[in-house]
C-alpha cells in the first residue's frame, strides 16, 4: 500500500507532461526512493529515466515496492483539475483496485483511475556511454535553438569543440546555426574533450526540450559522436528527468 501527497502540482504536471512525449501509458515504481519511471518509447529511439524523490512529497508512505501502470493522457487530465496551491493526493483505492487522486484545498475532490496490466520489457539500465563533450546550459536557450532547427530541417547537428558548440541544420530551402561559445553567458559548464557530433532526429527531441524546459531552467547535455545524448534537466531537490535519445544515422 502507498499513499503521498503533492503540493509543488505544477511541476509535477510538467514533469509526468515531459514523460508523455516518449510514452502513451506509464509504468511507476513507488519506493522508499520515491516514485521512479524508466521506459522506452514504442520505436525504442529514445528512453526516459524519471524520480520524484520521496523529499519532494508533502507526505510519503510505501508498506512495500508498488508498480502502477496508467494511462498518461488520461492522468494528465485529471492532474490539468489541480491549480497552484492545492493538495494533490495518490493513494491506492482498496476496493476497486484503482489509483485514487485527490485534489484538496478547503474541499476534496476525488477521481479514480483503472491500473492497467503491467508489462515486464527489459530496460538497459543507466547507458554507459563514454561522452567527449559534456556542456551545461540554459534549457531556455536550448530550446530556441532547436526550434530554430526546425525551420530548416527535420534533424538538428550538433557540433563540438574547444571554442564551443554549434548546432547546425541545414534543408532544400534555409540552413540555420546557432553558436554558442564555451564563455557564453548561456553555458555553466563546458568540457570537450575531442571535437564531437552528431545528428539527432527533431521529432522526439524537440518534444522533449519543450516540455522539459518548462519545468527546469538548466540541462546538462552529454554525447560523443554518433551515439546517443544524454539531457539531464536538473530538478530543483532531490530526484532526475534524464531522457536519451539515438543519433540519427546519415548516409553518405
Amino acid at each position: 500500500m502507498f499513499k503521498f501527497k503533492i503540493t509543488n502540482v505544477t511541476d509535477f504536471k510538467r514533469a509526468i507532461k515531459a514523460i508523455a512525449t516518449l510514452i502513451d501509458e506509464g509504468t511507476f515504481t513507488v519506493d522508499d526512493e520515491g516514485l521512479k519511471l524508466r521506459a522506452m518509447d514504442p520505436s525504442r529511439v529514445a528512453m526516459v529515466d524519471f524520480l520524484w524523490g520521496r523529499e519532494a512529497f508533502e507526505e510519503f508512505e510505501c508498506d512495500e515496492p508498488t508498480k502502477i501502470c496508467v494511462n498518461l493522457g488520461e492522468l494528465m487530465k485529471i492532474l490539468k483539475r489541480a491549480g497552484r496551491g492545492e493538495i494533490v493526493e495518490f493513494s491506492l483505492d482498496e476496493t476497486s483496485g484503482r489509483l485514487k487522486i485527490t485534489i484538496t484545498n478547503g474541499y476534496s475532490r476525488s477521481f479514480q483511475l483503472p491500473i492497467l496490466e503491467t508489462v515486464e520489457e527489459e530496460l538497459p539500465g543507466e547507458l554507459k556511454i563514454p561522452f567527449t563533450a559534456k556542456i551545461t546550459m540554459g534549457a531556455k536557450e536550448l530550446r530556441q535553438a532547436i526550434e530554430d532547427a526546425k525551420l530548416a530541417s527535420d534533424h538538428i547537428r550538433i557540433e563540438a569543440s574547444k571554442e564551443g558548440v554549434t548546432f547546425k541544420a541545414s534543408g532544400d530551402v534555409t540552413a540555420m546555426s546557432v553558436d554558442f561559445p564555451r564563455d557564453s553567458e548561456a553555458i555553466t559548464k563546458f568540457e570537450v574533450d575531442e571535437e564531437t557530433q552528431a545528428a539527432f532526429g527533431l521529432a522526439y527531441l524537440l518534444d522533449i526540450v519543450k516540455a522539459a524546459s518548462a519545468l527546469s531552467e538548466v540541462v546538462s547535455i552529454e554525447y560523443a559522436t554518433d551515439k546517443p545524448i544524454k539531457l539531464d534537466f536538473k530538478l530543483p531537490y532531490e530526484g532526475k528527468l534524464v531522457f536519451y535519445l539515438a543519433p540519427r544515422v546519415e548516409v553518405e
